[in-house]
């Protein structure tokens, strides 16, 4: 199974009055992972949207197991763990200063047809995209 790897900062503005990591903070670590996960694609934002189609969450999922203060270095994991005709769901891994898992995530997004605001179904072509990340 192939991953997406990616090294994330803590900020100042990210710590909540508990002195750590707000909660919001690992719902926008989803988005960059999202993101990139996509560019590795092969479908960037510019093309998926040239391309007529987006993905749309439908459900996001987070437990956290151990807090994460300023200081703390982040890496971020993802990678698919299903995909069907029209759906993929993302899981996400996060962990502190290398090898302590301080929580796990979910998110499942439905494609849609820009225009029609239809579900779109993916082709075998882009199926065989995310199936290398599975």
């Amino acid at each position: 199974m192939n991953k997406i790897i990616i090294d994330l900062d803590v900020y100042t503005y990210q710590i909540d009055f508990a002195h750590h990591v707000s909660n919001i903070v690992y719902i926008q670590w989803m988005e960059i992972g999202r993101l990139k996960l996509l560019e590795k694609l092969g479908m960037s934002v510019d093309k998926i949207e040239a391309d007529g189609i987006t993905p749309i969450l439908v459900n996001t999922n987070i437990s956290y197991k151990q807090p994460i203060y300023l200081g703390d270095r982040v890496q971020l994991e993802i990678w698919i763990g299903d995909l069907t005709f029209a759906t993929a769901s993302l899981e996400f891994r996060f962990f502190k200063n290398g090898d302590t898992l301080a929580a796990t995530g979910t998110q499942k997004g439905l494609f849609i047809n820009l225009s029609t605001k239809k579900t779109h179904r993916l082709t075998p072509e882009e199926r065989a995209l995310f199936e290398k990340f599975m």
